[in-house]
């Protein structure tokens, strides 16, 4: 999860899909592979679709996939597309009997396709899950399973500009509750600098900021309007409301959250792990923290990173080459390669030691990923796009001063509810 792309294709598939936008014959256009058909033989074309546009034909990125290919006797024909583009595309391509060989995409996508039809399940192509953390592959797994193999996680956790705190006198080790948390804002505040920053803005990134802090207070997607909910709503107000973070997190996504963080000027910063390579930029030491939950130790924060999934073809014998590419892509080795690339958390024990012992900066991270969890996790599946839209909403709506926490929450269970039945 690392930008707002990522996160507006998710109400972007549920309303597409109802109202029939995927339609579009042109939508997929650019998607050519050996005719769904045909057998696979040795060599021939197998395609492969990723939400890496950032990484064009010399990456190391777009080696390995070739070079997976090459291992597995084939040519792979790749192609990159925005999320929300490729996300819309899939469905498409299933409905058509046209889908690519194999298929990257980001994890709370994997229910809709699996709904629509379109993926295979990793235990029909015989490929092993057993040493993936549980809380990584869950975000991937519909009705108990699998239906793709995570590429890498990634999630939240609060950078902190050490010699501001230093300065204010608060030992970043003491912050282990909201309470603490709160202590220490107010006195950054107290020493003249600014304290956390945010972004609440009205698009999935809001909600993906705010769900660790909600479930950090014993809250749960099925019920917003919880007591729970209404403390960590009450949380970032009381924060807005005292000065504590700033009124602009309405309009911040995670980019100019972390602009702001980045000034030198606030003491703590919400973002990811997508940051680190900025991090060592800022010109200014800085440390990791997991957020805290209200009443102490490490708060869920939500998974991001995208999962290698096989999508259905009217000729299940090209299902043996297309888990040779999937075993290619996510063995030990190339984890290990493809997470450091994009700052990502390996989803496997082994990978992540190695990734530690290479940069030690991934521990506080390693920690943070283990406590995540799954948005479409528990069973939400394609529920979590419409209950995501009503969570930032209320956000808006409290933080912006039109409704109370406790009335922002309440309309948007309501309107949830009667959407989700």
């Amino acid at each position: 999860m690392r930008s707002v792309s990522r996160h507006v294709m998710l109400a972007c598939l549920a309303t597409a899909t109802a109202v029939g936008v995927l339609a579009s014959a042109s939508a997929c256009s650019s998607s050519t592979k050996t005719a769904p058909g045909s057998s696979a033989k040795a060599g021939g074309t197998y395609t492969f679709w990723d939400p890496y546009p950032q990484f064009d034909a010399t990456s190391d990125w777009a080696r390995l996939v070739s070079s997976c290919g090459t291992q597995a006797g084939v040519t792979v024909k790749r192609t990159s597309l925005d999320t929300t583009d490729l996300a819309n595309k899939a469905l498409l391509a299933g409905q058509q009997g046209n889908s690519p060989d194999v298929m990257l995409v980001d994890n709370p996508v994997v229910s809709t396709l699996v709904e629509a039809g379109i993926l295979n399940k990793t235990s029909d192509l015989g490929l092993d899950t057993s040493a993936i953390q549980p809380n990584i592959i869950g975000a991937g797994t519909v009705d108990k399973s699998a239906y793709g193999i995570p590429i890498g996680a990634n999630t939240l956790a609060l950078y902190y500009n050490t010699d501001i705190l230093a300065k204010a006198g608060v030992d970043p080790a003491s912050i282990t509750d909201w309470a603490s948390l709160t202590a220490a804002l107010q006195k950054v505040k107290a020493a003249g600098k600014k304290g956390i920053t945010f972004s609440a803005i009205g698009t999935e990134e809001g909600s993906f900021q705010f769900l660790p802090w909600f479930w950090g207070a014993g809250a749960d997607l099925t019920k917003l309007d919880s007591a729970q909910g209404d403390a960590a709503l009450s949380l970032w107000k009381g924060w807005a409301g005292a000065g504590l973070a700033p009124n602009d997190v309405l309009s911040n996504t995670q980019t100019t959250s972390w602009q702001e963080f980045a000034t030198g000027q606030y003491a703590f910063g919400e973002n990811g792990t997508w940051q680190l390579g900025n991090a060592a930029k800022a010109g200014f030491k800085y440390g990791v923290i997991s957020i805290p939950a209200q009443a102490g130790g490490p708060a869920p924060a939500p998974t991001g990173g995208e999962f290698v999934t096989v999508p259905v073809q009217k000729d299940s014998s090209r299902y043996a080459t297309s888990k040779k590419i999937v075993s290619c892509l996510t063995n030990d080795t190339n984890l290990l390669a493809t997470d450091t690339t994009l700052s990502y958390i390996a989803p496997v024990a082994a990978v992540q030691t190695q990734q530690v012992a290479q940069n030690a900066a991934l521990k506080p991270w390693v920690a943070a990923v283990a406590a995540a969890k799954g948005r479409t996790s528990n069973g939400l599946g394609t529920k979590y796009p419409i209950i995501s839209e009503q969570l930032w909403t209320a956000v808006q709506g409290a933080l912006s001063g039109s409704k109370s926490p406790q009335a922002a929450l309440a309309a948007a269970q309501q309107t949830a509810a009667s959407k989700t039945g």
